[in-house]
């Protein structure tokens, strides 16, 4: 039998929805159903591995966590990565189709829902309930012809939808009364009531707006969910979530960052900025390399040229080199690790016109861009400590050249990956995400300064917080409302 589904939409992007989501999934995972996560069309270069080699977005894999099942591709199938101001690259049920810019997209999207409704189907068939995450705001009319992400999506599966709106950047009210009022009627319809989301203080506050939002809009609060603080120890999936942790001068160690225009997968840092005595500094343009830095940490990039170009122009390469020269420290993740080489070949223009730049020299690696991506999960152990690391890689090109012959990896295929220059303090490699494994964080931490673990727990961590949010969310949500809100959606595979 094909399960019930619910859709939550947002009065705006930034509301909520994606934690929302990954909190009702633990909650009503926990009650025995068998719960589901579902985005159509999500944009996020913070992306997923999933084990049959197909990308999504980090929060659906959060979600699927959530619900205790390994995240699969049809939990988002069409990814949008942003590699430019105006395109994207554009992965379909988890593989990638190429990339297009803004406006072919609008024309192209229309041809994708059949595979998004595909993928629905198939999460419909094996669970009880299927919650699905819209993206952006209903409201925003000039994007609704062909559209797959919101009400479109909806109308085609009929699907009953719940509005949050986030009350932290004012203005509910008006956002919610004005996105029912740009909805065409039949979107109308479908809407069963709302959420606020973000209140600080007191909720009872709200009671007075209750009946304000009945006699405009005909709907009914399903809850007024209460600042939730721990979500900030969650992934973020959207850039605007990465934030530079308070210093109070107790740290040990302290990583630099640039913040580059075409970060990705930086959720790699989440481990590292959780240690109590660590710092993440997030370099903006005009910011110079502190000069007690013990790491400058360059993460994953969707776009490698324009990002490392973007590198030197804010005079980070300098700064780098100098410290380099005072026997400091530099890691480079996928992007960041090619950066880091010699030379980045561009042939085909995967990036843009055909190009070869130079790159900082920190490493004697030359990497060549090539059209096959390279997406899978992978275990490792890496060399120095012995540990063994789990993660995913997720990239453009092969790099090579005698500083590989000093391998960071040992991966469970056999081949190395990475490479450590001679002098053992400039390194390299392809995985993500191997910060998350406590006994090879707290060795690496231990190179860069003499201290004992803490004790972090990341995974667990993880676990532990969306617990939290589960009983949180029971707290402040009507949830037999909620369950009474979902039906079954008109289509079935």
């Amino acid at each position: 039998m094909v399960a019930k589904a619910l859709m939550l939409q947002g009065t705006g992007s930034d509301v909520g929805k994606s934690l929302l989501v990954a909190g009702l999934c633990r909650l009503l995972t926990r009650r025995g159903l068998r719960v589901r996560p579902f985005k159509p069309q999500n944009m996020s270069n913070n992306a997923a591995v999933t084990a049959d080699g197909g990308e999504i977005g980090r929060a659906q894999a959060l979600q699927a966590q959530a619900c205790g099942v390994p995240p699969s591709r049809h939990m988002n199938p069409v990814l949008l990565k942003p590699e430019t101001d105006t395109g994207a690259q554009v992965v379909v049920q988890g593989r990638r189709q190429g990339s297009c810019t803004a406006r072919a997209y609008h024309a192209l999207k229309p041809t994708l829902l059949p595979a998004v409704l595909d993928s629905f189907a198939i999460l419909a068939a094996e669970a009880d309930l299927v919650l699905v995450e819209g993206a952006g705001s209903p409201a925003e009319r000039n994007l609704r012809a062909g559209d797959i992400a919101n009400m479109g999506f909806a109308l085609a599966a009929d699907l009953p939808v719940l509005l949050v709106a986030d009350i932290e950047r004012g203005g509910a009210l008006a956002a919610i009364v004005g996105t029912i009022a740009l909805l065409d009627p039949p979107e109308r319809a479908l809407v069963t009531g709302y959420l606020i989301n973000k209140f600080r203080g007191d909720p009872r506050l709200f009671d007075g707006a209750l009946p304000i939002l009945r006699a405009r809009t005909g709907l009914a609060c399903v809850g007024v969910v209460t600042w939730f603080a721990d979500a900030r120890r969650l992934p973020q999936e959207d850039v605007l979530g990465l934030t530079a942790a308070p210093r109070d001068g107790t740290e040990l160690v302290r990583i630099a960052v640039p913040r580059l225009p075409r970060i990705a997968n930086f959720d790699d840092l989440d481990p590292l900025a959780q240690e109590p005595d660590v710092t993440i500094r997030l370099l903006e343009p005009g910011d110079a390399l502190p000069a007690d830095t013990d790491l400058v940490l360059l993460p994953g990039s969707k776009a490698v040229l324009a990002d490392l170009a973007a590198l030197r122009a804010a005079g980070w390469d300098i700064d780098i080199a100098a410290h380099r020269r005072r026997g400091g420290h530099v890691l480079g993740l996928c992007g960041g690790y090619q950066m880091l080489g010699r030379t980045i070949h561009d042939p085909l223009g995967l990036e843009g016109e055909p190009a070869t730049a130079p790159g900082l020299g920190l490493l004697d690696v030359t990497t060549v861009l090539q059209p096959s991506k390279t997406v899978r999960e992978m275990r490792a152990f890496e060399l120095t400590s012995g540990c063994a690391v789990a993660g995913y890689e997720i990239h453009l090109g092969h790099t090579t050249g005698p500083d590989t012959t000093r391998p960071l990896l040992r991966l469970e295929t056999g081949a190395h990956d990475g490479a450590i220059a001679a002098d053992g303090r400039v390194a390299g490699c392809y995985l993500h995400g191997l910060f998350a494994d406590d006994a090879f964080r707290h060795a690496f931490l231990a190179r860069l300064h003499d201290r004992a673990p803490s004790g972090l727990a990341y995974r667990d961590g993880i676990e532990a917080t969306l617990d939290r949010l589960a009983e949180h969310l029971a707290a402040c949500i009507d949830v037999e409302a909620l369950l009474g809100a979902a039906r079954r959606p008109r289509i079935s595979r």
